[in-house]
């Protein structure tokens, strides 16, 4: 399979941008990302956003006129290396969850010659993990000090006041309004990760068409429970 056509089979989502990222604590990240650093690896926890800002950063660099593609490696694992073949030539590779490779003897090598191969170019690579380097597990030394040649940052997550925003800001971006009660009920009653809250606000998008009502309180107690 072609860069082209990985490209064309994960089609990124509308809704990962810079624009509607909370920021919190990790100003720092995002400057590195909108700068013209050739290598960044950020690091994090479930839901802490690393999906997000890789995808937000293809979604920059198409704005831009380059050719992005955006890998996640976890979807892939059961394919072949070989789809790293030519990713060289993209103006930018977003390479996301690059834990699912360690350990596999056919995928690391092929990662650390795509490295290379994208620095003797003159790339961009954005990649993204559960660890920091030198914690994911994988048995190439080459390949650990290749994801740290550029800077590496932790991804922090939001505090509760970060998350109710997001989740605010993600409803207004479906045309959703809903007020910071209703947030805050939310926030109190489920799951506190970005993805969690964002899966339910799915639901709760397609629940309020279905019933053409509002997302109020009274609705949530009667729809969850």
């Amino acid at each position: 399979m072609t860069a082209a056509q990985l490209a064309l089979r994960l089609a990124l989502p509308d809704s990962a941008t810079f624009g509607n990222f909370q920021v919190g604590a990790n100003g720092a990240l995002l400057h590195a990302l909108h700068g013209d650093e050739p290598f960044v690896y950020l690091w994090g926890g479930p839901g802490a956003g690393k999906s997000h800002l890789l995808q937000a950063a293809c979604h920059a660099a198409a704005a831009a006129g380059a050719a992005p593609v955006y890998l996640p490696l976890r979807d892939l694992i059961d394919t072949d290396p070989e789809v790293f073949d030519g990713l060289e030539t993209a103006g930018l590779v977003c390479l996301d969850d690059v834990d699912a490779i360690a350990g596999r003897t056919d995928w690391e090598p092929a990662l650390f010659h795509l490295y290379n191969r994208v620095r003797d170019g003159g790339g961009r690579m954005i990649a993204a993990g559960a660890q920091p380097p030198a914690g994911l597990g994988i048995g190439l030394p080459d390949l650990v000090s290749r994801l740290g040649w550029g800077p590496v940052f932790q991804l922090h997550p939001l505090d509760e006041e970060g998350k109710t925003a997001a989740l605010r800001a993600r409803a207004r971006a479906r045309g959703l309004e809903f007020s910071e009660d209703v947030a805050t009920y939310l926030m109190r009653r489920f799951a506190r990760d970005t993805h969690s809250l964002f899966a339910l606000l799915d639901r709760l998008d397609a629940a309020s068409l279905v019933a053409k009502r509002r997302i109020t309180i009274p609705f949530l107690r009667e729809l969850l429970g």
